[in-house]
């Protein structure tokens, strides 16, 4: 039998949500706190395919990752310390069809619409296909997790039992244990003010980076920075140290100079205002 060459692919619907970025996304569902819907689109019977979904806790979604354009054999994932790893070892999104597969919260259903909850998807992600997630076959608690289980046994491991205990939403099955996150008094009023005005959930995203740990990594944007380490998140700094196995977030900051912020007041926009307030306010 012939091999085909091509398989047609036609979506079903499109994601809405509020995150307009990969790097706005939740790596996983389950560190996603984001809600958002599926429309599926009008005129093809999807009102009866949705008939007796409501029922189910949770629903498998195969998506197509729109925003990649090329693949990699070989990606650097966030949770890697250790160098590059095979893409279908990975759950990368730069894979040779980018194929995605989310496990999300079922809220309830209108119509054509699926409101859903732990979404690590982008807005204006193609839906290809959805189907019930069955707990008692499609979960494995058991199953070996292969290269993390690696990444663990090369950390150091002294205290990080009693610290990742502390965190919240940590899953007692991940070989690789979150990092205990803590900001100083003023690194966390700095980024409730960021929020406030630009609607940037930086607290969330903070927390979510360094949980995977401190070290430099060039997809986690972490680099060195002195004695300590820069988070870089949009167009913010974020400086940070580790003690133990507890990071603790130390200050946020513009990630302009001031000169650049000084010019774009003679703009009649003033596209840095933001940032000339935020250093009023911190200077």
């Amino acid at each position: 039998m012939a091999r085909p060459e091509t398989l047609e692919l036609r979506p079903i619907g499109i994601v809405h949500c509020g995150l307009g970025s990969k790097v706005e996304a939740a790596r996983q569902p389950a560190a996603s706190a984001a809600t958002g819907t599926i429309e599926l689109y009008p005129g093809r019977n999807f009102e009866h395919a949705l008939e007796d979904l409501e029922g189910w806790e949770r629903i498998w979604v195969l998506f197509w990752f729109h925003l990649n354009e090329t693949w990699r054999p070989k990606v650097l994932p966030p949770r890697s310390v250790s160098g590059r790893k095979g893409v279908f070892a990975t759950r990368s999104p730069h894979r040779p069809n980018p194929l995605g597969l989310s496990a999300v919260k079922l809220l309830r259903i209108e119509r054509l619409t699926l409101f859903v909850a732990g979404i690590d998807l982008v807005d204006g992600t193609p839906v290809l296909d959805i189907k019930p997630y069955v707990p008692y076959t499609d979960a494995w608690p058991e199953a070996g997790a292969g290269w993390l289980e690696d990444e663990a046994r090369h950390r150091d491991r002294a205290d990080a039992a009693s610290i990742a205990g502390r965190v919240a939403g940590r899953s007692p099955d991940d070989p690789i244990q979150p990092w205990a996150v803590a900001f100083t008094a003023i690194a966390a009023e700095q980024a409730a003010w960021v929020e406030a005005r630009t609607g940037l959930k930086l607290h969330d995203r903070i927390r979510e980076t360094l949980t995977l740990g401190p070290q430099p990594h060039a997809y986690r944007r972490i680099r060195r920075d002195g004695t300590g380490y820069q988070l870089k998140v949009r167009e913010w700094r974020v400086r940070f140290a580790v003690s133990g196995h507890e990071v603790q977030v130390m200050s946020v900051g513009s990630g302009y100079r001031p000169a650049e912020v000084a010019r774009s007041a003679d703009s009649a926009e003033d596209p840095l205002a933001v940032h000339r307030d935020f250093r009023m306010t911190w200077p």
